[in-house]
């Protein structure tokens, strides 16, 4: 049996002598393993670390009493001052009843904080952000999940945080929880399930029409699911000059149109309804249907793999575009939908090409609102993320397996930042006023200093190594697992 480095680099060749179809399902069971294990020797993933220094025993009289009364009186004076006297300012809350979480459902409010603390990693090393989850029940008496008991959490603690970014929060909560915290807070709420996924699966679009040659007005789309990510991508597709018409989503029960009496009659499901009244002007019922001579197929539903048959890809027209980014399995393996025919396909997973995933779009974004302390996360401000996304990955060259930034691209985040805080400054949502150039100095020094800390830690061992033994015992079950399947 073959080593695995803890780089974790060369993990194909660690399944040579698999099919595609069988390294793909190691590596699934293998990062899963993996991932319980290291969990369990780090005790999680994040800390909490000063960001100021004791450099003598009376410092502690200057950062905590009596000194740091002058902060609170000056804070309670201006509550605009608790943006640049505390950490507020580039402080983000990750809120989620955990309802919906990747693919696996609700999983307890507790269940959440393994996904939360990863959304809080990223955005460190990433953005340069500081973030903390927050899961919580939002169960009432009747023991439903409620909007309300979500909205009202987070109106609580907003006052000691920068902004708000909601997560995997199931449908219709979704609508409304974020709909109603982005007018009724003095901070941007985000839902990054809608909003982030959207960005960068827009920003791989932009790319991958350009790599086809076609216009996106004249393009069939199909997307399959219809939560916050996909009713959300359909918005952002149809202000980039997508016909609504030639659009036609589905849902667990169905395409969406104007027949859909079930929708209609449930107001919690307003943007849905939008949707169904203008889009699939064809009335189209089936996936089969759907799926012939369509141009672009985004999926953002169910963990796979044959959730998408590779019968309706070879009905899609010449040089298709195939998303399948449903975690922690995709709709259809991107082998097998190339194999069906697809022309470009992307996945939500690192380890395939063309990685559509919303941690290439939120640490950015967060950080550019941050900046310019906004008032709320427009679409406009997305689109501005897309952009620069696409923009940096066609200045690197693009081509079928690589039409979007990796996570490796660390400079693009603070290009991101600048792109979004400057699109909030021209959109008028900025408390804040400065130069895109000067936007993207200041990210790109918060950044560098968090990755440069990151680094210190882990080369000074105040981070261990994983040990080799649990990378080799890990390996070592996921083959066995693979031979008894």
């Amino acid at each position: 049996m073959k080593k695995v480095s803890y780089l974790l680099d060369k993990l194909d060749d660690c399944f040579s002598s698999y099919s595609s179809a069988q390294i793909a399902k190691a590596k699934t069971i293998f990062y899963k393993k993996l991932a319980l294990k290291m969990h369990k020797y780090y005790g999680g993933k994040m800390q909490v670390m000063p960001k100021a220094g004791i450099y003598g025993i009376n410092w502690f009289n200057v950062w905590y009493t009596p000194g740091v009364s002058s902060v609170s009186t000056s804070i309670r004076d201006n509550n605009d001052l608790s943006f640049e006297l505390t950490n507020r300012g580039n402080l983000v809350a990750i809120v989620s009843d955990s309802t919906r979480v990747l693919g696996d459902g609700d999983c307890t409010p507790s269940g959440g904080l393994g996904v939360m603390e990863g959304k809080a990693f990223l955005m460190k090393y990433l953005g340069g952000v500081d973030a903390y989850p927050l899961c919580v029940n939002s169960r009432n008496s009747s023991g439903e999940n409620d909007a309300d008991k979500l909205i009202g959490f987070v109106k609580m603690l907003q006052h000691s945080f920068g902004a708000i970014n909601l997560e995997d929060i199931s449908q219709p909560n979704c609508y409304r929880v974020l709909d109603e915290l982005r007018e009724s807070c003095d901070i941007p709420v985000w839902h990054d399930d809608a909003q982030g996924t959207a960005c960068v699966t827009v920003a791989g679009l932009i790319n991958a029409l350009k790599l086809v040659d076609k216009d996106i007005s004249n393009c069939k789309i199909v997307l399959l699911g219809a939560g916050a990510s996909n009713t959300t991508v359909a918005e952002l597709l149809i202000s980039l000059g997508a016909d609504a018409g030639n659009i036609i989503l589905f849902d667990s029960k169905g395409s969406l149109d104007s027949d859909r009496s079930d929708i209609a009659a449930d107001e919690r499901y307003y943007k849905k309804w939008h949707l169904c009244e203008n889009s699939n002007h064809d009335k189209i019922k089936t996936h089969e249907q759907a799926f012939v001579g369509a141009d672009i197929l985004v999926a953002l539903s169910k963990p796979g793999p044959d959730v998408v048959k590779p019968s309706w890809i070879s009905s899609m027209n010449k040089k298709a575009i195939v998303f399948t980014c449903a975690n922690p399995i995709p709709e259809i393996y991107p082998y097998a939908a190339k194999e069906a025919g697809a022309y470009i396909v992307a996945t939500g997973r690192g380890d395939f090409p063309n990685q559509i995933n919303n941690s290439l779009g939120f640490p950015g974004i967060l950080k550019g609102a941050l900046m310019v302390r906004a008032k709320k996360i427009s679409n406009n401000m997305v689109l501005a993320a897309a952009h620069a996304l696409a923009d940096y990955a066609e200045a690197k060259g693009i081509d079928s397996e690589h039409i979007i930034p990796t996570m490796e691209d660390t400079e693009v985040f603070p290009i991101i930042a600048a792109e979004v805080g400057n699109a909030a400054i021209d959109e008028g949502l900025a408390r804040k006023t400065m130069s895109k150039r000067d936007l993207q100095i200041w990210a790109n020094d918060d950044i560098s200093k968090a990755q440069l800390v990151i680094n210190n830690l882990i080369e000074n061992k105040f981070i261990s190594p994983p040990p080799e033994d649990i990378l080799q015992n890990t390996l070592s079950e996921t083959i066995t697992e693979m031979e008894n399947t």
